[in-house]
Parts: structure tokens; C-alpha cells; sequence
């Protein structure tokens, strides 16, 4: 199983919350191939973020969650390997062959392109046919549906940017992948914390957001990248439930609130 799907406890609602970086696990028969230091705590992974939107399911959202690492193929690439930035950061590739620190995650030979697309096949287009698939299903009840791409990043990664990240980043790939209202209410709900929030500078969405954003069929998406301090401990290790219980405390009304505004759009 590529992904998990975490059904909604209470009447479903327009909105399906994608994870794809959150998975640990690496396929048998490739594993040996890996440097086992690097994979046994793969470090470019998005930690407890599925832990974080543990309250989506009683708001009647559906959850979707990868199973294997990024560092297997990356979920949120452009399946061609198109870049999704020219600014020049350091961008993994759909396939990752290091780290965000430049470190190899291979102990001998890289990936081929036949092996690549054997990933893309096995791994990749499931995951994204699932997404499409969740997406058409709430189409048959509610005309508009969003997509929430949930991410986090280390507070510093030199490697992409020279200081330290803003507390969230929203992300509409420059306002063209969801409808004007929505994105208003995710900015006003973000911003009733005391966390610093920045819209389409850094991060603007990645293929998911960008893919399936489609406001011109009613569907939409938004990304969301966190810093993993506001959530985990300051060496970004650990859990830290006191300071995800904070930040739930914005995300949940935000989350009625975009309900509310998907079921009034015309």
C-alpha cells in the first residue's frame, strides 16, 4: 500500500488534506541499496504533520497519507522532473539521490531512468489517481472541494534559503490554485496566531497544489509549509504536544471556516 486513507468520523465535507511527505518506510527490495545510517531516521521527512491534523477526521475531512519516504520518489514533484523553482535552491529530485544537505543517499549506483519510472508507476501515479479519485467522489455531493497539501520544514535549511523560515508559509501558486474567498480565509485564519505568515514567497505549492488546483473545474488547492519548531521540540526531534495543541487551536476554526465558504461558492 503506497498510502493510507484516514476516513471522516462525522458527515463528510468538501476537503480532502494530503500528507505525502510523512512516510518512513522503505520497499524491501530496494532498501538494501540505501546507506543505512540516512534511512533508519530519514531527517528530509515531515514528521508528525498526519499527527497534527488528528482532528480532521471528526470535521468530516478525509485524510490521505503516504506511506513510503520521499526519498523512494517524491510525491510533490513534477512527474517529468520539470523544477518547480529557478531561484536557485537546492531541489531534490523526483527521485532523490541526496539530501537536502547534499549528502547521497545511495550507497553505490543511483537510480536509472527505467528504474525511475518503475517508482513513478509503482509508487507516484497511485497516490495522485487516489487524490484525483477522493476529489471526484465529494464532486458527486458538493460542487466545489478543496485539496490541503499539509507540509513542514526544518526552521533553517541553508541549502534552499540563507535564514531562518517564516513560522507558515501559505502557498496558491501565485493565487491561481483556489478561488479568491478561500484563499482569504486560510490567510485570515493563519494569521490569528502569533506566528509570522507569508503568502506565495519561498514555497508557492508544489505539484500537488499545482496539479490539482483547478478552480475553473471547482476544485481547489492550498498548501500549507510549517516550520517543524512550531509543533516539535527546538531540536526537531520530538513531538511537542503543547505547541501543536497551539497551533491546532487556528487550524480548526480555519478548517470550519473554508467548509462554510466551499459549500456557499457559486
Amino acid at each position: 500500500m503506497t498510502y493510507q486513507i484516514i476516513a471522516p468520523t462525522a458527515p463528510r465535507v468538501p476537503i480532502v488534506i494530503s500528507v505525502p511527505h510523512c512516510g518512513v518506510a522503505f520497499p524491501d527490495d530496494i532498501k538494501s541499496q540505501y546507506v543505512p545510517e540516512l534511512i533508519a531516521q530519514p531527517d528530509d521527512t515531515d514528521w508528525f504533520v498526519d499527527r497534527l491534523y488528528d482532528f480532521a477526521p471528526a470535521l468530516g475531512i478525509t485524510v490521505i497519507k503516504a506511506h513510503y519516504s520521499r526519498w523512494v520518489i517524491d510525491l510533490n514533484r513534477n512527474p517529468e522532473s520539470k523544477p518547480l523553482y529557478n531561484d536557485g535552491r537546492v531541489i531534490t529530485a523526483l527521485t532523490p539521490t541526496t539530501n537536502f544537505l547534499g549528502e547521497s543517499l545511495y550507497i553505490g549506483a543511483t537510480p536509472d531512468p527505467a528504474e525511475v519510472q518503475r517508482r513513478l508507476e509503482a509508487y507516484y501515479l497511485p497516490y495522485h489517481q487516489k487524490v484525483n479519485d477522493l476529489l471526484d467522489d465529494l464532486q458527486k455531493d458538493f460542487p466545489h472541494v478543496l485539496l490541503y497539501d499539509a507540509h513542514s520544514i526544518r526552521q533553517v535549511v541553508k541549502t534552499i534559503h540563507s535564514n531562518p523560515f517564516p513560522d507558515l508559509l501559505l502557498g496558491s501558486n501565485d493565487e491561481k490554485s483556489a478561488h479568491a474567498a478561500l484563499i482569504k480565509i486560510a490567510l485570515e485564519g493563519l494569521a490569528a496566531g502569533d506566528y509570522s505568515l507569508e503568502h506565495n514567497t519561498l514555497f508557492k505549492g508544489g505539484h500537488i497544489t499545482r496539479s490539482f488546483g483547478q478552480p475553473s473545474r471547482k476544485r481547489h488547492a492550498l498548501q500549507l509549509e510549517r516550520s517543524k519548531v512550531l509543533y516539535m521540540n527546538d531540536a526537531e526531534t520530538e513531538y511537542a504536544p503543547e505547541r501543536a495543541e497551539k497551533l491546532k487551536a487556528i487550524l480548526k476554526p480555519m478548517f470550519t471556516q473554508l467548509i462554510t465558504a466551499l459549500k456557499n461558492l457559486d
